[in-house]
């Protein structure tokens, strides 16, 4: 387990460590309503796919403890307005939808219950999706284990750790489980532009915890990679087609790429609630564009020309380039349409 909290709920308020500060403060940031976490998932506040389920969940019955209504009709219709608040805060992280569907079919379920009840139902729910979320982890860590041989260097990228779930992390959640299965890793963590999550989140974390990391800029991949200094890639995902596509951040197709002229094995690491079934590969998955000062600035300080800006935050890495999933059920492999399916039937 990590040794801090990403997010907890605690005393009917959502507390969450600002992603935003880190690593020169380790500050957290108190949300008292809905919309201020809503707030927080948009502005980055919190981030990875895991973790922003957790949030959307918790954003959720923050919002029905809150509401002033005594009237059943009137107390449904705004937790379904406060369901759509949330749902349109980030479109590519898949996570975010199942959690809020997984809170709404709770109401439905107990729409016949009085407020009261169901407000605590909300809270409970919520509660139950944050301690999952830390044992699928822990699964997904114990699952992908197995792929990592003692004395590797594994290159990751962006942030898949404890910052991005409830508290142990997906890709870094299987270094978590090598090392404490006695073997000794190291990480190699990129950067991850515009916003530095590898820099900011990924060493600060693995350096908290007393795990080797060395960073490096996102364009020294290949070098290292040619070097043989790599002996595989572990990335998160925040959407994972039902063919095995998989959108992560910004970068991940160019390291699969890369990983694939050089033998090296390419894993994606991502519990079950981020497979969308429903989307049948990932030229159907939204990719969010982000604010172009992200690119444009840094600390504050504006680093560039007024020239146009691309800042797409996520990109489509084809499974073919993929060499496994692993999920807390299991590792998948190509076909992953037939591998993928089998893990919930």
């Amino acid at each position: 387990m990590s040794s801090f909290k990403t997010i907890e709920w605690k005393d009917d308020r959502v507390l969450m460590i600002d992603q935003r500060k880190l690593p020169s403060e380790e500050v957290y940031f108190e949300c008292l309503t809905y919309e201020e976490v809503a707030w927080a998932i948009k502005n980055m506040v919190i981030r990875g796919a895991p973790a922003i389920g957790v949030a959307s969940a918790m954003g959720i019955a923050l919002g029905a403890i809150k509401s002033k209504r005594k009237d059943k009709v009137e107390f449904l219709a705004e937790l379904k307005e406060i369901s759509t608040i949330i749902s349109k805060t980030r479109p590519t992280a898949v996570n975010l939808f199942w959690a809020v569907r997984r809170m709404m079919d709770l109401v439905e379920e107990n729409k016949n219950n009085d407020i009261d009840s169901i407000k605590a139902g909300l809270v409970d729910e919520a509660k139950k999706i944050y301690e999952e979320d830390i044992e699928i982890c822990r699964r997904i860590g114990r699952v992908g284990n197995q792929l990592i041989n003692d004395g590797a260097v594994v290159l990751t990228h962006c942030n898949a750790g404890a910052l991005a779930t409830a508290g142990y992390g997906t890709a870094l959640g299987v270094v978590r489980a090598a090392v404490e299965d006695g073997k000794n890793i190291r990480v190699i963590a990129t950067e991850t532009r515009p916003l530095l999550q590898g820099a900011r989140l990924t060493a600060w974390e693995l350096d908290k915890d007393g795990i080797p990391v060395t960073l490096i800029t996102d364009n020294m991949a290949g070098y290292v990679m040619s070097k043989g200094m790599v002996d595989a890639v572990i990335v998160g995902a925040d959407r994972i087609a039902s063919n095995g596509d998989v959108a992560n951040k910004i970068g991940t197709y160019s390291l699969s790429v890369l990983a694939k002229f050089h033998k090296i094995p390419f894993y994606v690491a991502a519990p079950i609630s981020t497979i969308d079934y429903n989307c049948s590969s990932g030229g159907l998955i939204p990719i969010e564009e982000r604010d172009i000062k992200e690119v444009t600035h840094i600390l504050g300080n504006k680093i560039t020309p007024d020239v146009k800006v691309l800042n797409p935050a996520f990109d489509i890495t084809p499974n073919e380039n993929i060499s496994s999933i692993i999920t807390e059920k299991g590792i998948a492999r190509a076909p992953f349409i037939e591998s993928l399916r089998a893990l919930v039937h």
